[in-house]
């Protein structure tokens, strides 16, 4: 449902404020320049089912661009701000975009893929230009600030992130009705989540992933305001609850351990009194991390489970996650069967691939039958999983194991790393954690933990501290062999950890991207 209703009923609200520079869009900017932009795009000759891509940071024109999209009919790409300009150039020439928007911040890489995405017609750079693009801004402004004659719904076509080999796009059918009436998105941020016009929504996570993305459109359709942040910072973003006297958030669990990681007189030092719904998603959150975040923030924490894919989705609240601790919640979109590899299905309890089953098949890998059929159930072609694993308990409550290619078989024992990361991040000294498989002539792998430590702690007697805590709290098979030290895991600010970029040094192999 397009905002454009507030433009006019409250033209001068914040339809979004930029959390580090203080900047505003009104709803009455956002309108006009997604219509100028939208003006500009039908003027070339896109029409309904046509794709355009954004290569952009968080950034304060990062919503007209998308609006511009959906009113336009057309498929918006959104590419990840972190990737090079080869891996970029892939993405855009991939989802066969017709416009591409960039920014200054991003010149390099955007003047990188030039070679790489022929088809691209009209490039267009933000605050700048550089060989190649036109300046944004004064492209938009030869055109009316007036609404299509026509305005059907356009829709996201985005990239899963890469994390086991080439990003494979993700196609759903266009909605066939107009860009102002209702979709998914906002009924369920208002039934399940209450948004509402007086919502002010926290958003710390980089809007080119489908969670953020899709909570702050929502947001501004319901005529909310959307408070991002430019890049997380943990105590940048509790002042900001604070001083926006924020009401709803969206995290990932690196966020949640980076806040409980800091001194308790520097994050408890904000009033967090208007903070009345805090989502996480993106990967399952570690027991002893979640039961803190309760403890501090109260039971105000909203679980979901589901894909870019959409081809499913849990929920539970944060009673039900105390009456099931660990769980990732009920269906409330599709039916859940936990197989064998084979297919076959199990009782509760027992783990096995994750699927849902919906009427239809919702999605398909674009361009890629093969990559969608590998999707699919072997016998029901309307059962789909993502690759997780995980097990029903008696109440139907989903508990996610590990993801599928993240298995550890050690000795012909399957070994899930996510168990034995949800202890060891729970030590004192561990700032973040992966657990992974590593080479052994007998055992054919062997378990190995890559640790990076708190800031300021001595690191010098962290990894023995981190075996005798293993050893603790795990049963021996599932304790480490060794733990190395980083300075850094490869995380996305989605929470997203390139895992493979860590086994493929142990299995020497080298030279990998992200993609």
């Amino acid at each position: 449902m397009y905002p454009g209703r507030w433009s006019k009923e409250t033209p001068d609200k914040p339809a979004v404020v930029m959390g580090g520079s203080g900047e505003v869009v009104t709803y009455r900017e956002l309108d006009d320049r997604s219509n100028r932009l939208a003006q500009l795009m039908c003027a070339a000759g896109l029409r309904r089912g046509d794709h355009i891509a954004i290569f952009m940071e968080n950034h304060p024109r990062y919503f007209e661009v998308v609006w511009a999209g959906f009113r336009s009919g057309l498929y918006v790409t959104t590419v990840n701000r972190y990737l090079t300009g080869d891996e970029a150039g892939y993405i855009v020439d991939n989802c066969e975009a017709r416009v591409l928007v960039t920014s200054a911040e991003l010149r390099e890489p955007a003047t990188e893929l030039i070679a790489d995405t022929p088809n691209v017609e009209i490039r267009l750079m933000v605050d700048g230009t550089a060989d190649g693009y036109e300046s944004y801004e004064a492209a938009i402004e030869r055109y009316p600030a007036e609404p299509l004659a026509e305005q059907p719904m356009g829709g996201l076509m985005l990239y899963s992130s890469g994390t086991t080999g080439r990003p494979k796009g993700i196609s759903r059918p266009l909605p066939d009705v107009d860009v102002d009436q209702p979709d998914a998105v906002t009924g369920l941020l208002s039934m399940v989540f209450h948004f509402d016009q007086d919502s002010i929504y926290l958003s710390p996570a980089p809007l080119y992933h489908s969670a953020p993305l899709g909570f702050t459109t929502g947001t501004q359709s319901l005529g909310g305001t959307v408070v991002m942040m430019e890049k997380f910072d943990p105590i940048e973003a509790l002042a900001l609850i604070e001083e926006y006297s924020i009401t709803h958030s969206q995290w990932v669990p690196t966020m949640f351990t980076r806040m409980l990681k800091r001194p308790v007189e520097e994050r408890e030092q904000f009033d967090l009194s208007s903070h009345e719904v805090a989502i996480h998603a993106a990967a399952p959150c570690p027991v002893g991390v979640k039961q803190a975040m309760i403890d501090w923030w109260g039971p105000i924490l909203h679980e979901y489970y589901g894909g870019t894919e959409l081809n499913g989705l849990t929920y539970c609240n944060s009673e039900q996650w105390l009456a099931h601790p660990g769980t990732v919640g009920v269906p409330v979109l599709g039916t859940l069967h936990i197989c064998a590899e084979d297919g076959t299905e199990l009782a509760p309890g027992e783990s096995g691939l994750v699927y849902f089953e919906l009427p239809e098949m919702p999605f398909e890998y674009f361009k890629d039958n093969s990559k969608t059929r590998s999707a699919q159930h072997p016998d029901h072609p309307n059962w789909s999983a993502l690759g997780d694993v995980g097990y029903l308990d008696e109440d139907g409550f989903l508990f996610l194991t590990d993801r599928a290619t993240f298995m550890i078989i050690s000795g012909g024992v399957n070994i899930y790393p996510q168990e034995i990361e949800d202890v060891l991040i729970q030590h004192p000294g561990v700032l973040d954690v992966a657990v992974i498989g590593v080479p052994n002539e007998d055992m054919g792998e062997e378990i190995k933990a890559v640790v990076q430590a708190v800031d300021g702690v001595d690191s010098s007697d962290l990894p023995n501290s981190v075996l005798a805590y293993a050893r603790e709290h795990l049963a021996s098979y599932k304790v480490p062999r060794s733990v190395d030290l980083i300075d850094e895991m490869p995380r996305l600010p989605t929470g997203k950890l390139y895992k493979r970029l860590l086994r493929d040094e142990y299995w020497g192999r080298h030279g990998s991207k992200i993609v």
